[in-house]
């Protein structure tokens, strides 16, 4: 085992040179005790905005305590997050895919700025999951990520409500199927405290990935948010990350092929976010892993869908947890032969060691035997075609719908689309087109979940379908295709859409199409025209000017 518990921050303690160092460090209270042991990065990404990370500036204390114990000195530090359930529907939404950016670039400055020996990163929402992993992947310095856990079902008349809940009732609100009273009640009830969204919604898909990758130890996400036990995983993961550092087990030994491909058959052994496919092509890429949109379709095809949560099933997190947490998922997986049982987690033991001390509560119905899943194959399905030649991404974890045709509705924005529900200009049978909304349209490629939530409020969600350049919430559920590339804004096949064009939707063959000849589509793309950029200057031009198409994982260069 390495001795230098010290290997990169001696060279900002260390000799009579660091005098500056020390004295800047000892004005905020640190000690040379303090200084002579490892520097341990603490990356929080608590916000005062929204549930999701609210509560992590609680569990950081935890895991300072734990590095405390373990003999190391913990430095804690902020970067940003932007809330998708609050920014949702409007332009802000834009700037959440982008701060995945923001969140990897600022954790890596300060790491790399500070010579930090080993880092441990507590994420919440959506965006700061991945965003966190894909700063371990390039630090490489020994290192893992907690998660803060999922909220607590809300309760109204009997059920479980979730903030899926809330954004349908907008749309039964507005087509007349429930009060104003009734609406209230249910925003007023759905969110009773802090934590990420319950069900399995982007949140709680990339948590689960987390544990599969096993850059977090097995069974420690899953903890919801406000139980006791949540603080225990934290006081625990700083203990932990020191025996990462004497051991210099890295990012590197850990975020392999074979454990992201064990991270796609969670997800769709769960019914996970589409976002899952953008975020572990961004991982991968981090970790310099060679990774395709296609190989999510590979795996999900053959991996069941073994957990019952919402939006296509029945249960939240919470459910899961007391079922026996997301390590039951992985044993039964285990036992199917579906993960590459050899990969190394942070624990220092292998994802099947892991997995074999799965408890099941008895009497669970939460995560299905594996002779009777709620379906044979996964729940995400890529679907090529004259619309998406470089793919599209479809969630299919419920019933829905294999094949649908229909007239195009053609929106370009989504506030324009939401607007059509909401006044009941979208009919049975549609397909609503949503366009320049891609990574670089947006630019952000927003979720649309406002718009695909109304349209199950509205009581379409069975009979209309949707496709997008954009993103879908985890939430979203319905026949909706997104990450449609290229988008639109890059000439992409979705450009040259008009209103009635008959989109065909074939699942079964994973096909896409519009019904209409090369040659007229290739005219209508050489007629078209790129619209000026949304934004010229700040941020989001920038974020722009530097993304990838979706197929790659909306990844900047």
């Amino acid at each position: 085992m390495p001795q230098n518990l010290k290997p990169r921050s001696s060279v900002i303690t260390d000799g009579p040179d660091r005098a500056p160092t020390r004295a800047m460090l000892k004005a905020i209270g640190f000690t040379d005790q303090d200084l002579s042991r490892a520097l341990v990065g603490v990356a929080n990404t608590w916000i005062e905005i929204g549930p999701c990370n609210f509560h992590l500036r609680r569990l950081a204390a935890k895991v300072k305590e734990g590095i405390r114990a373990a003999g190391g000195t913990p430095m804690e530090f902020n970067t940003v997050s932007i809330s998708d359930g609050i920014s949702m529907g409007a332009e802000g939404m834009k700037c959440s895919l982008v701060s995945r950016e923001v969140i990897a670039d600022s954790i890596e400055l300060v790491a790399r700025g500070n010579h930090f020996d080993a880092l441990v990163c507590i994420s919440g929402c959506d965006k700061t999951n991945p965003g966190v992993v894909m700063a371990l992947a390039r630090l490489d310095i020994p290192g893992l990520a907690l998660y803060g856990g999922s909220i607590a079902p809300g309760r109204l008349e009997g059920r479980d409500l979730t903030i899926q809940d809330v954004f349908e009732a907008v749309g039964a609100y507005g087509r007349g199927k429930i009060s104003g009273a009734e609406l209230k009640a249910i925003e007023d009830t759905a969110c009773p405290g802090a934590g990420a969204c319950g069900g399995q919604f982007t949140a709680n898909t990339m948590s689960t990935v987390l544990e599969f990758l096993g850059i977090s130890p097995l069974g420690s996400n899953g903890i919801p948010a406000m139980v006791d036990e949540k603080d225990e995983a934290a006081f625990n993961a700083g203990k932990l990350v020191m025996e990462l550092l004497r051991r210099d087990l890295r990012p590197a030994q850990i975020l392999t092929r074979k454990s992201l491909e064990n991270a796609i058959a969670a997800v769709a052994a769960t019914g996970g976010s589409t976002n899952a496919v953008l975020h572990l092509l961004a991982i991968a890429r981090e970790a310099g892993v060679e990774l395709s949109i296609d190989d999510f379709d590979r795996i999900s095809s053959r991996t069941p869908i073994i957990a019952d949560l919402k939006p296509g099933g029945r249960f939240v997190a919470n459910d899961l947890y007391k079922a026996g947490g997301i390590q039951l998922v992985a044993r039964r997986l285990l036992e199917a032969g579906l993960v590459h049982a050899d990969s190394l987690t942070v624990t220092g033991k292998t994802i099947g060691e892991e997995a074999r001390k799965a408890a099941e509560t008895s009497g669970q119905e939460v995560v299905r035997p594996l002779s009777s899943p709620l379906k044979p194959t996964g729940g995400l399905v890529i679907l090529k075609g004259n619309l998406a030649p470089e793919g599209c991404v479809v969630k299919v974890a419920g019933h829905e719908r294999m094949t649908h045709r229909g007239p195009a509705r053609v929106f370009d924005r989504e506030e324009d689309a939401f607007q059509a529900v909401q006044r009941g200009e979208i009919k049975a049978g549609d397909v609503v087109v949503i366009r320049y909304e891609g990574p670089k349209g947006g630019p952000g490629m927003r979720e649309m979940l406002a718009v695909t939530a109304a349209l199950v409020g509205a009581g379409l969600g069975d009979s209309v379908a949707l496709l997008t350049d954009g993103r879908f919430s985890g939430a979203t559920h319905g026949l909706m295709a997104g990450h449609v590339a290229p988008e639109a804004t890059d000439g992409g096949p979705i450009a040259a859409l008009r209103n009635g064009d008959t989109i065909i939707f074939d699942v079964a063959k994973r096909r896409l199409d519009v019904e209409m000849s090369e040659q007229e589509l290739r005219s209508r793309l050489s007629q078209w025209k790129a619209p000026p950029p949304r934004y010229a200057t700040g941020v989001l031009a920038k974020y722009a000017k530097l993304v990838s198409s979706a197929s790659e994982g909306a990844i900047t260069r």
